[in-house]
């Protein structure tokens, strides 16, 4: 299973939640389930702008599990 792995990079980064939330301009339930991975699919807008935000590549941004 491939994941987000927004967590440890906001961590790695020393940012918040609320603060990528506020960067990515989506809505807050949208947010929590894709931060939560709990959701289908992520914009490619977002990928980018999260690559950006945290100077990183989408192999960066994304890990895979055996779940």
């Amino acid at each position: 299973m491939i994941k987000l792995n927004a967590l440890a990079l906001l961590e790695k980064n020393h940012k918040t939640k609320y603060w990528l939330y506020k960067q990515l301009g989506m809505s807050y339930q949208n947010f929590s389930k894709m931060i939560n991975n709990e959701t289908k699919s992520i914009r490619y807008e977002n990928i980018e702008t999260m690559c950006l935000l945290f100077n990183c590549t989408p192999n960066d941004l994304f890990i895979m599990t055996d779940d």
